[in-house]
């Protein structure tokens, strides 16, 4: 278990960064996402063969099961890099602290169980912290409701995993999902386009740059250590711990696009219940863990 958590919490600060990549590339987010997947499933089929992973899926039923719940994280971070560029870092790190709210929410309902009533405090604290700075802050209302349909597929995502890991080899898992990712908003991004047109369909050198960097450490290195802590760590609780996520990305959007003059009192405060919230699972956690 020690070495689950260690794992999470090395994933949570991979994830920090992402939103940083997301400010810093120019492309739109239609098409960073899909440069994303692209490149990250390019450098997981070099790993599977360097490394000489063996493939446990047999059919391609099995696959196709695996590539689908790819596009729950390819359509997350659409909206995950809209929200950020539509508003900014810090509130599109904040909003994805929502994920474990929904969690909660689709998590009882998918996998046909009662629901906790713990876990719906600590997500309502957290709900609480994003009501705050949405009905205080209206500058940044559009990439409010962006970054909270974004969460909301990433629990999605992290539900139906949690499944997949106690069958499958993570990076396995990965590269079907990346390859999914590729394909599903491949076959989307020409509509996508026609209504958010762009200039250039080709990334400049600086943007491929980043965008390999991102396809990495930040989705192949971060998402197979995500699979990895799910053999262990309950998914709520591995939402939950994410939302430590926007404390390392606030900081680095302070420290690297001086963000600390772009929100105002209701964004601290709101941030403050999504502090409260980790803290009171961690709580919580260890109480029971003791018990």
């Amino acid at each position: 278990m020690k070495k689950s958590y260690l794992i999470l919490h090395l994933a949570v600060l991979l994830a920090g960064f992402t939103g940083v990549f997301g400010k810093l590339i120019s492309l739109n987010e239609g098409l960073l996402v899909w440069y994303r997947v692209f490149f990250s499933f390019l450098i997981l089929f070099f790993i599977l063969k360097i490394f000489k992973v063996v493939d446990t899926t047999h059919n391609f039923k099995e696959r196709f099961k695996i590539a689908r719940v790819g596009m729950f994280i390819t359509i997350h971070w659409v909206f995950f890099y809209a929200s950020i560029k539509y508003s900014n870092i810090s509130i599109g790190v904040v909003c994805y602290c929502l994920t474990s709210f929904f969690t909660a929410i689709f998590e009882p309902i998918i996998n046909r169980k009662k629901f906790n009533i713990t876990e719906l405090l600590l997500s309502a604290v957290t709900l609480l912290g994003i009501s705050l700075i949405f009905h205080f802050d209206t500058s940044y209302q559009t990439g409010i409701i962006l970054g909270i349909i974004s969460s909301s597929f990433a629990a999605l995502y992290t539900i139906y995993n949690e499944k997949l890991v106690k069958i499958y080899d993570s990076k396995i898992i990965n590269y079907y999902q990346m390859m999914g990712g590729t394909i599903g908003l491949g076959l989307i991004l020409p509509l996508y386009l026609y209504f958010f047109p762009v200039d250039s369909l080709i990334p400049n050198f600086k943007d491929t740059f980043y965008l390999l960097l991102l396809s990495l450490f930040c989705t192949v290195g971060l998402y197979v250590l995500f699979a990895e802590s799910l053999r262990n760590i309950p998914a709520f609780t591995v939402n939950l711990s994410f939302n430590l996520e926007p404390i390392y990305a606030i900081v680095m959007a302070f420290m690297f696009f001086n963000e600390s003059k772009e929100v105002n009192f209701a964004f601290y405060l709101g941030l403050l219940f999504v502090i409260l919230s980790v803290a009171l699972q961690t709580y919580f956690s260890t109480r029971k863990k003791n018990k």
